[in-house]
């Protein structure tokens, strides 16, 4: 009987993979692996907090490479001329030399570069001059005057300012009326000279072939948009597009990177939007969230296995974002399953939080863990304020990333200079600082007027008798705010009441573009001197500068060149440490009672999602209990919402006692 044969096919994807001199399977996890191998058509990668993002880009690129994909048809944005540098030597150390022609950069860097060769149907030279940042607000301020904006009696926003509202128009593709509108409300009553200055500013730049930062995306998207030929070239040209923190990308460059793989749409967005935390800056949840839809068809990958953080800390973390409103499935998991639940510290007010958290970072050196390894985060830069001045008692230096040092404000040097010319009126540096922030007073008046002031047994007097001049009001209320103020001395919280209802008016002049965050500092300098009975002590304090390179009591004998890292959340995004202490995790601090919206809402829960995930080891949330708010006296405070909900079995809770006196 004849025997018919059926042939199985030899499942030849083994041999496939022989043909690669990587052994990519056994390098990356399943979900990193098939990121990788997924070449073709468009693909989003939500790579979770700590799953190797980096990794899965790098061998991405070698496995195109190898492939045969030719390298300088594969283009890799980033947002950091480092970071793609950094991913690319990387494939070349896996891979070879071919990786190095890869085009890599940052969305800026590969508009110039476009437009210096297809500039020319913008009416562009390919020598067309890049403006930076400090030349932009040259020319802001150079037409500035010319309008006689520098001359009114109104203080007008200074270059830097206005420089960061047109930016911020571009950036959150809005038009400047409406940003100024709902963001800058402060400064509506100057609209029309600012909507005229940006008129002004395009018009220059165009005129002088000049481009700034946002216009090198602007021009770019005009390019690929207006002129199909050149975006089909373009688009052709590169064949494969990776794009790094997808979940960073603003509108417009979400739409440079749709219109760059029209031809073949070869995409891969990589990012996650459980860390899309600058809309501040621009950018965009909705980007990553609508990825699929922008690219009908896109396959979605989660990278969900964490090699930073232990078990118990991503339970707390997956916790947080699971509340999320909208988010992209996924949930992170370690191979570590061992390790201290987080700890949520209620304390009785801030100067116990204070304490905690200087206790238990010498308490980590003592156990082996060095400070470069432990980190604060706070949601604002004024929250770590009171911590500042217990970490100098402590002798515990540190380095602050985000916003600035409390004593290295300029309103706070401000509110500070007062203090000490009350208690010292031979201080001539805070005088100077005092009498030149008065409308008019320059630093030869400023001179003048110390002539008479310094060595004078009654200074408010003298300044009443100087002669006549379009400053003497303000001398007269600065006499009154001396006269008045001693009495105070012995209670720095009332000095300080009245001193900032004196600086109002100044601090509004004076800072024009973003008095309203600037008086929270003071509100909250306020809080602190609260806590002192005599102006002297507050002042001392104040003056206390951390050691910057050096502990000299934390182990005995021991030089230490470690430093302690405070850091707004902002700014460590990317970062890792040890330990993390997130502090002022209270309901209206975090999230912030200024929140206006839900979509604000949810990015407050999306940034305290991206502090717990710093940490590797061990985890604390604290928050005082009781918190003094200037307009409304002592206020009961509870944990921030998004920890509320947390159970107790991931979530410990620990009671701080004071140690009993000892008598004996």
């Amino acid at each position: 009987m004849e025997t018919n044969k059926y042939v199985l096919r030899r499942d030849r994807s083994a041999d496939r993979e022989a043909r690669y001199r990587i052994a990519y399977a056994e390098e990356l996890n399943p979900a990193q692996h098939q990121a990788v191998v997924s070449t073709d058509g468009p693909l989003l990668v939500v790579a979770g907090a700590g799953t190797g993002k980096t990794r899965t880009l790098v061998y991405r690129v070698a496995r195109l490479v190898e492939s045969g994909v030719d390298p300088t048809q594969i283009l890799l944005l980033t947002f950091t001329r480092k970071a793609s540098a950094e991913m690319l030597r990387r494939a070349s150390n896996l891979l070879d030399g071919r990786c190095d022609q890869v085009s890599g950069g940052t969305f800026h860097s590969f508009a110039n570069l476009t437009l210096r060769r297809y500039g020319k149907v913008l009416g562009l030279h390919s020598s067309f001059t890049i403006l930076d940042r400090g030349d932009s607000e040259d020319v802001i301020n150079l037409l500035r005057a010319h309008m006689g904006l520098d001359k009114k009696e109104r203080r007008f926003p200074r270059k830097q300012a206005i420089a960061e509202i047109f930016s911020m128009a571009v950036n959150k593709s809005r038009p400047l009326a409406e940003l100024i509108e709902v963001e800058y409300s402060h400064l509506i009553d100057h609209l029309a000279e600012l909507i005229e200055l940006q008129q002004r500013f395009t018009a220059f730049k165009a005129e002088r072939q000049l481009l700034d930062y946002d216009d090198l995306l602007i021009k770019l998207w005009q390019l690929l948009d207006l002129h199909s030929e050149t975006r089909s070239q373009l688009s052709l040209r590169y064949r494969y597009i990776m794009v790094d923190e997808y979940q960073d990308t603003n509108a417009l460059q979400a739409e440079i990177v749709r219109l760059l793989g029209s031809e073949h749409r070869n995409v891969m967005a990589v990012g996650d939007d459980a860390q899309s935390i600058y809309s501040f800056r621009g950018a965009d949840f909705r980007n990553i969230m609508d990825f699929p839809a922008l690219f009908p068809g896109a396959q979605v990958i989660a990278l969900e296995e964490n090699y930073r953080s232990t078990q118990p800390i991503l339970d707390v973390t997956n916790s947080i974002i699971g509340a999320a409103r909208e988010r992209h499935e996924k949930q992170l998991f370690s191979r570590r399953s061992e390790g201290r639940p987080p700890i949520l510290v209620p304390a009785e007010n801030e100067h116990f939080q204070s304490r905690f958290v200087c206790q238990r970072i010498l308490e980590l050196r003592e156990e082996g863990v060095p400070l470069e390894q432990i980190a604060v985060l706070f949601r604002s830069s004024f929250h770590s304020f009171a911590l500042e001045i217990e970490l100098a008692h402590h002798d515990l230096p540190f380095i602050k990333r985000g916003g600035f040092k409390f004593i290295e404000a300029a309103h706070i040097k401000d509110l500070l200079a007062h203090v000490r010319i009350l208690l010292n009126p031979q201080d001539s540096i805070s005088w100077h600082r005092v009498l030149t922030l008065l409308e008019g007073i320059g630093p030869r008046a400023s001179e003048e007027i110390l002539q008479h002031v310094q060595g004078a047994a009654d200074p408010a007097a003298q300044l009443e008798q100087l002669p006549a001049r379009k400053y003497s009001h303000d001398l007269r209320l600065l006499a009154g705010l001396l006269r008045q103020s001693q009495q105070w001395l012995q209670s720095p919280e009332q000095l300080v009441a009245e001193l900032l209802q004196y600086y109002e008016p100044i601090l509004k002049r004076a800072y024009p573009e973003d008095h309203p965050k600037r008086r929270k500092d003071l509100d909250h300098f306020a809080t602190i001197a609260a806590r002192y009975q005599r102006a002297d002590q507050l002042l001392a304090d104040m003056a206390l500068e951390p050691p910057t390179d050096s502990v000299s009591d934390v182990l005995a004998g021991d030089r230490d060149d470690e430093l302690l890292t405070l850091s707004t959340i902002h700014s460590a995004k990317g970062l890792e440490w040890h330990t993390v202490f997130i502090i002022w995790t209270a309901e209206g601090r975090f999230p912030s009672a200024y929140i206006n919206s839900e979509e604000e809402m949810e990015e407050e829960r999306r940034l305290m999602y991206v502090a717990a995930t710093r940490a590797k080891q061990e985890l604390y949330f604290s928050y005082p209990v009781y918190i003094f708010d200037r307009s409304l006296g002592t206020i009961l405070g509870k944990a921030s919402r998004f920890l509320e909900d947390i159970p107790e079995q991931l979530l410990r809770r620990l009671v701080l006692v004071e140690e009993p006196a000892d008598y004996s």
